[in-house]
This record gives C-alpha cells, sequence and structure tokens, in this order.
C-alpha cells in the first residue's frame, strides 16, 4: 500500500532497527587523594613492621655471634656455620622430626573425626542436635590455661604422660574445626543428598562419595591450620613431657635460648629452620586458606 497523498509506501516503524544504546562505561576515579596517600603510607609501614622481624631472624642466621651482638643489619661475610652447628652438634632434627610426625597425626585424625561429626550436625536429625552443637562452640570461648590443668590431670590418670599419645590426643578435639566444616555443610544444596537417598545410599556412603569430595577446599585450608597450630605448639608439650627424645621443634629452640644465651646466632639458626615449613606451606596453600573463609557460611 502507498500513501495516497503523496504516493509513497507507508514507513513501517516497527521493524526498523533500533539505533544502538550509547554504552555507558563507568569511569573509575583514580586520582590521589590524601586519604588514599595516607591509607598507602600506613600499609607500607604496617608491611615493613612486619616483615622486618623476619628478616632480621634470617639475616642473623647468616652472622657471626660478634655480628648479631653489635646489630648490623647485613653480614659482612655470610656464613653456613650456625645452621651446620645446628644440625649436628644438637639433635635439632629430631626435634623437627618429632614436630612433624605430631602434627601430620594430628591434622589427619583431627579433619576425619571433625568432619564425620560437622556432618551429623549439619545434615543428621536427631534430638538434642543444636544442643550439643552449642556445647561444642561453646568450648571456643574457654582459654587453653583454663583447662590445662584438667586435661593434665586426665592424662596422667591414663598413664600417657612423656609419651606420643600424650601429646596427639588431646591436640585432636578441636572445636574451631567442627564449626567450620559444619557451616560449609548447611551450605551445600539438600538436592545431593535426597538424590543419593532415591538411589538407595546410606548416610556413611552419602558422606564418603559426596561429602567429602565437596570438602575439598575447606579440608585443605583446615590441614594448614591445623598442621600450623600444633607446629607452632609449645606450652602442651613443655607440661605433658620431659624426655628429651619427645622434645619438638619449638621447645628445642626454647632450650637454645637458655644453653647459648650470648650465642644468638645459633637460636636465629634454629629459628629460620623451625619458620621455613610455615612459610612454605602458607605460600602454597594460601588460596585453600582464602576460599575456605569465602565459603564457610560467613555472611
Amino acid at each position: 500500500m502507498t500513501d495516497t497523498l503523496t504516493g509513497t509506501p507507508p514507513r513501517d516503524d516497527a521493524a526498523a532497527p533500533a539505533p544502538p544504546r550509547p554504552v555507558c562505561t563507568r569511569r573509575t576515579d583514580r586520582r590521589w587523594t590524601r586519604s588514599k596517600v595516607a591509607l598507602l603510607v600506613l600499609g607500607i609501614v604496617l608491611g615493613l613492621l612486619t616483615i622486618f622481624p623476619l628478616l632480621w631472624m634470617v639475616s642473623g642466621s647468616f652472622k657471626t655471634a660478634a655480628e648479631v651482638n653489635s646489630a648490623t643489619l647485613l653480614p659482612s661475610a655470610p656464613t653456613l656455620d650456625n645452621y651446620r652447628y645446628v644440625f649436628t652438634e644438637v639433635p635439632f632434627l629430631r626435634y623437627m622430626l618429632n614436630s612433624f610426625f605430631i602434627s601430620a597425626t594430628i591434622t589427619v585424625l583431627a579433619l576425619w573425626f571433625h568432619s564425620m561429626a560437622a556432618y551429623a550436625l549439619a545434615r543428621l536429625k536427631f534430638r538434642g542436635r543444636d544442643t550439643i552443637f552449642l556445647l561444642i562452640f561453646s568450648t571456643l570461648l574457654v582459654s587453653l590455661p583454663v583447662i590445662l590443668i584438667p586435661t593434665f590431670v586426665v592424662v596422667r590418670a591414663l598413664g600417657l604422660v612423656d609419651s606420643y599419645a600424650g601429646l596427639i590426643v588431646p591436640a585432636i578435639f578441636n572445636a574451631f574445626g567442627i564449626f567450620l566444616l559444619r557451616q560449609f555443610y548447611v551450605s551445600l544444596p539438600a538436592e545431593l543428598e535426597e538424590a543419593a537417598l532415591v538411589d538407595g545410599a546410606s548416610y556413611w556412603r552419602i558422606y564418603r562419595s559426596v561429602i567429602l569430595p565437596l570438602s575439598k577446599p575447606i579440608l585443605s585450608a583446615l590441614a594448614v591450620f591445623f598442621f600450623l597450630a600444633n607446629w607452632n605448639a609449645f606450652v602442651w608439650p613443655l607440661t605433658i613431657t620431659s624426655d628429651p627424645d619427645l622434645r619438638v621443634v619449638q621447645l628445642g629452640i626454647a632450650t637454645f635460648q637458655q644453653q647459648y644465651v650470648g650465642d644468638w646466632n645459633y637460636v636465629l639458626a634454629a629459628a629460620t629452620v623451625a619458620a621455613l615449613p610455615t612459610l612454605l606451606i602458607f605460600f602454597f596453600f594460601q588460596r585453600q586458606i582464602v576460599e575456605s573463609i569465602k565459603n564457610a557460611g560467613f555472611k
């Protein structure tokens, strides 16, 4: 059809393509303001204050005793004699093996028991479940010095003083791991378990085949937390052991401080060796730590 007045075909506005919308780009203000500069300076100062003791420890481990006592920042001629003395004249390697065995054993057993307890408290419905979780969570408010003597009395009654079992068993149970895992399990979709129950799977099979594979990120982060906490343990090993063969690395460093009061180069070398595994573990597993905190239900 044509227009009766002009003889031109009518204009089909509906079929005409719409003009492109202007793309709104949000400009980011990258100007340096006084507040940004102040925050940057504050961050740099705090970072330097945090890392300076570590740098001083590492540099001091390569100094002689005279250079350490003179408080020079860098060694004039770096030496490995301090490390050689630590590993030859003192059974420091035995201390590190003790700490590694105790920390690894506690980590594996704690992850196993904590994951089962957290799954039961998050997914299974039984009477008194919330009360049990509240009691477990309330133990986070109790500090170690409060329960140190009662725990020692119990361990001594069981005959576990001066033994690996006395160092391992009391450290397995920790409410923090149960709480973190329960928060993670609560956030999982219930359809996964319902589908497994329809297929005839038991709760143990669901825990083993469904829950544990999904828990790898948070279990990795908890493994780092547990290992580092037990690697740096000092008060409980000092309380429960007197046998030098059971001495852990932190007690070994304390022994160094008592025996070599004037020879801080040996103490700094031992402290550097003890800190190296913790730094490596955190460097390789920092992503898992961040992901666990982000996905653990802290909303």
